[in-house]
């Protein structure tokens, strides 16, 4: 995977610019490397793995709305799994061949590029999509339902 860039898979410059210095002084070392240089978590220490806490998850880079805590379920895969983003357009789907001759979907934030995961589909999940959103904690916020 390439590091984030400026311009969309459509061509077009995301609607929220980064800027790398600023994010890199606001968030760890580890969820600048996933959000700006694809880095991946280790499974099974991220914050929200297992949280059920009801609430919006957001965006860390650029806080845009991305999952819900209703598209959340258990998938035994180490890292938080949805089974669909909060609206089509919240993110953006990139062929990864970082691991050819495996290829696998990118999840990357419509607003800012920044990398989230990989979405995985007809693995068997009894989820409404049959598609695991497969998301570093450390590419996310929280925002609890009050």
């Amino acid at each position: 995977m390439d590091e984030i860039t400026e311009i969309n898979s459509k061509g077009q410059p995301y609607k929220v610019k980064i800027d790398e210095a600023e994010l890199k002084s606001k968030v760890d070392p580890l969820s600048f490397d996933v959000l700006r240089k694809s880095a991946t978590e280790t499974a099974f220490t991220g914050e929200y793995t297992d949280s059920e806490t009801i609430g919006v998850y957001r965006c860390k880079a650029c806080s845009a709305e991305l999952f819900r805590s209703d598209t959340k379920f258990h998938s035994g895969c180490g890292w938080p799994s949805f089974y669909a983003p909060t609206a089509d357009d919240a993110v953006e789907l990139i062929e990864d061949r970082s691991l050819f001759p495996r290829v696998r979907t990118e999840v990357r934030c419509s607003a800012c590029g920044s990398h989230l995961g990989h979405v995985f589909s007809g693995e068997g999940y009894a989820v409404p999509t049959d598609q695991r959103w497969c998301i570093n904690s450390v590419a996310l916020v929280l925002e609890p339902k009050n």
